[in-house]
């Protein structure tokens, strides 16, 4: 397994350098942000991932182990795959992304290239509590001041019927949690909220 690879950028492609570390070019696939700080000619070092398909064998730079390891997070959530997380990566800093994911910001996800507004929602409910960033004050007024439980059983049904989180939890905001969850899906429905 490659960790790191140190050595010095002989090309750069749109998407990808060429890491040559000892008279041997190594491919790596980087992100925008990355791309636009690697120099040709300049010495650097980056923490590799490495997707080995059946039919590639491709290389994932970093220039830092913390976007390595937020891209592995994304990796992990259901139907990311490298060049959706890569994708999810590009709208910004790893700060910015986690903040986005912890605030539950779906609409900057979504401006990731190939992300829709399920995978950003996905992304989410799978990362929000991962990611180590603390909640944007938005999404702590939703989830603070609602009281709803993420693991709500209307929340997610509503969800499942193609709200976003944000819209299910305000749906459900001001309903009787005490009533059965059928009955709270139903008036969120019918828009008594």
């Amino acid at each position: 397994m490659i960790a790191t690879l140190r050595g010095t950028i002989t090309e750069q492609d749109i998407t990808s350098v060429v890491l040559e570390c000892d008279g041997v070019g190594y491919g790596v696939l980087v992100t925008a942000a990355d791309h636009g700080a690697l120099v040709l000619g300049q010495e650097c070092k980056l923490y590799i991932y490495e997707n080995i398909k059946e039919d590639a064998h491709d290389l994932i730079g970093f220039r830092s182990k913390d976007s390595k390891g937020l891209f592995q997070q994304l990796l992990s959530v259901k139907n990311v795959g490298p060049k959706g997380a890569l994708a999810v990566l590009d709208i910004g800093s790893a700060d910015t992304v986690r903040s986005a994911i912890a605030g539950g910001d779906v609409k900057l996800l979504q401006t990731a290239k190939g992300v829709g507004k399920r995978a950003a929602e996905q992304i989410i409910v799978e990362l929000r509590d991962k990611v180590g960033a603390p909640v944007g004050s938005a999404a702590e007024d939703l989830i603070g001041r609602s009281g709803i439980n993420q693991n709500d059983e209307a929340l997610q049904a509503l969800v499942a019927l193609g709200y976003s989180d944000a819209d299910a939890q305000a749906a459900l905001q001001h309903i009787d949690s005490a009533l059965p969850a059928e009955d709270r899906i139903k008036q969120a429905l019918k828009g008594q909220f």
